[in-house]
């Protein structure tokens, strides 16, 4: 039967208030309801309190919320949290809770599997099976607030879209979810806290930039050479350096907001003084800052992390340039659940 009923967090506020009005009952009930599946997450129409009994059975006979649940839970030695996350139609996705003495960030999931074919990627060999629906995305930030603080005792500080897919394959419901997250309706938190993490689309940069985001852009740059960056990440000859460059030029025009540059060198591929020449020049487009990631296999160790010589070789470089880098070592490579490890293993 459940087929048959609509999900009711598709529906906005005004039709909410729209549906209660043509069921003969006051407008302000659509705004009751709206508190409870947003700001409150709710699951069910029973728990929703200061309806009447027969408001709630009005409700559930029209209606479905196809929320989340938080299938298993794994914690890593280093306090990290690895939720995967069971979709209303049996799918799985996996988000993480990453902790440091200053804040949790959730790391969010967008697609079942992945639109693209990064090879060193474990979610790219799953494929794309569908798009997160907004209430999805934003269930595994309400799931992840709720482990902060009971594991971290403080609330989720920062989100990234950096789990599983491509967020710019899944623009519009990725959209949707960061402005229910930001909203007062729903958790009220900064878009300053929450970086989206591209493979680079230049197409939907610009129209993130012509939508006037507010929150941080981030690219999986990994090289900024054409046909290295294309043997480890096949669409790169879909959407070239050349074109990304122009589009993130775009976006700084556009936001004045600097890009941090997520890349990481491997042994053998693009760990050469002509790769770091190429990612110095490449970093003098636009303001940005280099974020190092440390390598995290997977299974086939067809990649391998480069020597620490080589990390500090693009470290001297890069900052004898004046560009900002961090090396980001990794959270949770015990539970799989570092860069680059989401694959619904369990």
């Amino acid at each position: 039967m459940s087929e048959l009923k609509k999900d009711i967090r598709a529906l906005s506020r005004e039709e909410l208030r729209e549906f209660f009005v043509s069921q003969g009952d006051k407008a302000f009930r659509g705004n009751q309801v709206y508190e409870w599946l947003w700001q409150k997450s709710a699951h069910d129409f029973e728990s929703m309190t200061n309806l009447s009994k027969e408001t709630r059975e009005a409700l559930d006979a029209h209606f479905v919320i196809n929320h989340i649940k938080v299938d298993s839970m794994q914690r890593s030695s280093d306090g990290t949290i690895k939720n995967a996350v069971r979709l209303h139609d049996g799918l799985v996705v996996e988000s993480v809770l990453i902790p440091t003495k200053t804040r949790t960030t959730a790391c969010i999931s967008s697609q079942v599997g992945c639109s693209l074919d990064c090879k060193f990627c474990a979610t790219a060999r799953l494929k794309r099976m569908r798009n997160l629906n907004p209430d999805e995305i934003y269930d595994q930030v309400v799931a992840i607030d709720k482990e902060s603080r009971l594991y971290h005792n403080r609330p989720l500080s920062n989100i990234v879209f950096m789990g599983m897919g491509e967020p710019l394959m899944n623009y519009k419901n990725v959209l949707k979810s960061i402005e229910m997250i930001t909203s007062d309706d729903g958790l009220g938190m900064s878009p300053k806290r929450i970086t989206l993490s591209t493979s680079g689309v230049p197409k939907m940069i610009k129209k993130m930039a012509d939508d006037e985001v507010k929150f941080h852009l981030a690219v999986s740059l990994h090289s900024a050479i054409d046909e290295v960056r294309t043997s480890i990440m096949p669409f790169n000859t879909t959407f070239p350096l050349k074109d990304l460059k122009e589009s993130l030029e775009y976006w700084y025009e556009k936001t004045k907001r600097r890009i941090t540059y997520e890349y990481v060198v491997w042994k053998g591929i693009n760990d050469t003084q002509k790769d770091i020449d190429a990612l110095v020049r490449f970093c003098k487009y636009v303001p940005c800052k280099v974020n190092i990631i440390e390598y995290n296999p997977i299974d086939d160790g067809d990649y391998e992390q480069a020597s620490a010589e080589s990390l500090n070789n693009y470290i001297n470089s890069l900052e004898r340039h004046r560009i900002v880098v961090n090396v980001r070592r990794s959270r949770g490579k015990d539970i799989d659940a570092a860069c680059g490890q989401l694959a619904n293993k369990n």
